[in-house]
């Protein structure tokens, strides 16, 4: 009678036991149901409903955190449904710090997509205290937060386990000086980032350059700046380098140069010349696309193949393309100027002079060289 009591006592354990579990599986099944149930319609409800102009910081606030609350669910419906099987106190501590730490790495997780460089709310920072922000400074100050972000992060996940934080912290002022003398290279790029960002001789999208890179600013980071040449080769210079070289800002000239000498054949008549001079004065101060500001044409100079005229004048657009268009038809109108004043381009020649019968010949026959 004993043995059946004691056997009907462990079957009954053991049921219960299987039915606990069964429960705490019925529970994470829900919860990972529920997760699907509020991504697909109660999520997506609330975010169109907040997706307004007014409401824009709340929507993106939601989309920062949509993923991390996604697998959010994941760990409260395991911890809820651990809670349920009914363990001694002696094992709940694990799940309960594994609990605590997902809670810490969700919230920091969807800190970490708030301050995106895209985020709305530094756009909303920026208009609501009139603040001109460079496009280099919001990038930069991203990156910034989001490594402070993760150090307290892992900081307090450190504090949770029960690593003592102020120890480490203690050690490191104590290794200060070697780590610092370890790191100088990357601490001068990190300055030389910030005297770049505080400066801004250029920003990103500008036509820069430097003794050692010429090109367009692609990004900046604490390391380096990422300059995409012309010969689309992605070049990345440290910031200590650039911050100390000389950089031109091509992207900031407010008008473009346009400057050369016009060479015209030394049998041009001084009339012809002086004519010439005065029409093509008159052709780039009228042009629409040239820069008043300041427009020279001279008689030059006597070169060693020809007479020169020098032709100085600014173009009022700055862009490559629209530059070289100007400059094409100012080019093609000086044409027909010396095709209608029949004055011929010049083009590099030498004099040699022959001797006949040990005697200098009088006449001189001329070579032309290329």
């Amino acid at each position: 009678m004993l043995d059946w009591y004691n056997s009907t006592l462990e079957i009954l354990t053991d049921l219960e036991l299987w039915i606990d579990i069964g429960i705490a599986l019925a529970i994470f099944i829900g919860f990972v149901l529920f997760r699907k149930l509020f991504t697909k319609y109660i999520f997506r409800l609330i975010s169109n409903l907040t997706d307004k102009s007014s409401t824009q910081v709340l929507h993106k606030i939601l989309l920062a955190f949509e993923r991390p609350l996604n697998v959010f669910f994941i760990f409260l419906g395991f911890y809820v449904a651990y809670q349920s099987l009914e363990i001694s106190e002696d094992y709940v501590q694990l799940p309960l710090r594994l609990f605590r730490s997902s809670v810490i790495l969700m919230i920091s997780w969807g800190l970490v997509n708030l301050s995106s460089s895209s985020s709305i709310l530094f756009t909303r920072f920026q208009h609501r205290l009139d603040l001109q922000v460079d496009q280099i400074l919001i990038p930069f100050v991203s990156r910034v937060l989001k490594f402070v972000i993760i150090a307290i992060s892992i900081s307090v996940l450190a504090q949770e386990w029960g690593y003592d934080v102020n120890g480490f912290v203690a050690g490191l002022g104590i290794g200060g000086l070697a780590f610092a003398f370890a790191a100088k290279e990357a601490l001068g790029n990190l300055f030389g980032g910030i005297v770049i960002i505080i400066e801004r001789p250029f920003s990103i999208g500008d036509w820069i350059q430097t003794p050692s890179v010429e090109g367009v600013v692609e990004d900046i980071n604490f390391r380096s700046t990422q300059v995409r040449t012309f010969a689309d080769a992605l070049v990345t210079v440290p910031n200590a380098d650039i911050a100390n070289d000389p950089i031109t800002n091509w992207t900031r000239m407010r008008k473009r140069r346009v400057f050369f000498n016009l060479g015209v054949t030394y049998t041009t008549p001084k009339e012809k010349i002086e004519t010439c001079v005065k029409q093509i004065k008159t052709l780039i101060t009228e042009h629409p696309e040239v820069h008043p500001d300041f427009i020279e044409v001279r008689f030059d100079k006597y070169n060693d193949s020809s007479l020169d005229i020098m032709i100085y004048f600014y173009t009022k657009t700055t862009a490559w393309v629209n530059y070289l268009e100007v400059k094409e038809d100012i080019n093609l109108r000086i044409m027909e100027i010396l095709d209608r004043e029949g004055v011929s381009v010049a083009f590099p020649s030498r004099s040699i002079y022959m001797e006949k019968d040990g005697e200098s010949s009088p006449f001189t026959n001329k070579a032309n060289i290329d």
